[in-house]
């Protein structure tokens, strides 16, 4: 059977598939219950540095098989309500990655230093939740940004920095080379994309927010074509987040050039038991495909494509 452990980052995982932020992560519990179930990783709710409810309801609009719609506000219980919850998730075995957002560069700092303290393996920076008002694509949204930012954070801690970037912008790989040039250690891309439901009876936003953002299938080939473009600009690991709900789905991220998927709205809808369904469907198409390890798999759609225009051109030539 194919080998599917990934090193991203310096950080060794078991197969590829991490449990996304914001699903099932406030809870120590829920974050051991998905790593049981077959996740590689886990990556906690983004935590901020204080109690945060989040917008009221309705949060969450769901469009069938395709996707979510969500403005939920980033709620969480802040981080000093959050070290019992890392804890109970590290007691499982599970590499935890903390999540943390913020409204300036010295507050994520501040914030990553006590989130790198709890045990985690690494830290994600949310610098791309396209609802959250004064956090997330509002101060992650330039490429001067998110270089202050993350250099601010990799300054401040010793674990390895991941910087989520937000697909809501004119230019998604210069974003993930400004995140290599402050010293980030990894991106992952997307989050979810800016988006808009309408109820026509009531003449209003479905969302008590009005603007939310999509997650699920549907947003597959953005987060692709995010992936793609990223991987022929940086030198870092890439985390491919966006619609993943088969092995397939993970194997085009990988081939597109990530080393590592991030899982959100299919476990919401499924629950933990995708993870063992995604690596099974997932090892089975490498066997069939003649692909030993997974790793090998990272980034071939490039080398196909150079080479299918290698020999086009030679043709051209000849003729």
């Amino acid at each position: 059977m194919a080998e599917l452990g990934v090193n991203v980052a310096g950080l060794r995982l078991r197969n590829p598939f991490l449990l996304a932020s914001g699903i099932w992560g406030e809870s120590g519990i829920s974050l051991a219950g998905a790593y049981r179930a077959g996740a590689g990783g886990v990556i906690t709710k983004s935590i901020g540095a204080a109690p945060r409810e989040g917008y009221p309801n309705p949060t969450v609009e769901t469009y069938g098989t395709w996707g979510l719609l969500n403005a939920m506000g980033l709620p969480n219980p802040g981080i000093d309500e959050y070290p019992k919850e890392v804890e109970a998730a590290r007691a499982s075995g599970a590499p935890v990655i903390g999540s943390v957002f913020a409204g300036t560069a010295d507050e994520f700092g501040r914030l990553a230093e006590r989130m790198a303290a709890l045990g985690v393996v690494a830290l994600e920076l949310n610098l791309s939740c396209p609802h959250a008002e004064g956090f997330g694509t509002e101060v992650g949204g330039t490429p001067a940004e998110v270089e202050r930012i993350v250099e601010e954070v990799v300054d401040r801690v010793s674990v390895p920095v991941i910087a989520k970037i937000t697909p809501n912008t004119t230019d998604v790989a210069a974003l993930a080379m400004a995140a290599e040039r402050g010293g980030a250690a990894a991106v992952s891309a997307i989050n979810t994309v800016r988006a808009l439901a309408l109820d026509v009876r009531l003449r209003r936003p479905v969302l008590a927010h009005g603007l939310g953002g999509l997650s699920g299938p549907a947003i597959k080939p953005v987060g692709l074509a995010c992936v793609w473009q990223i991987y022929e600009k940086v030198t870092i690991p890439v985390v491919g987040v966006g619609g993943i709900a088969s092995g397939r789905d993970a194997l085009e991220y990988v081939m597109a050039g990530a080393r590592a998927v991030e899982v959100g709205t299919a476990v919401a809808v499924e629950g933990a038991g995708v993870f063992e369904r995604l690596g099974r469907e997932l090892a089975s198409l490498l066997d069939e495909l003649g692909i030993a390890r997974l790793e090998d798999a990272v980034g071939v759609a490039h080398e196909s494509r150079s080479n299918a225009a290698s020999a086009a051109a030679d043709i051209s030539k000849a003729r």
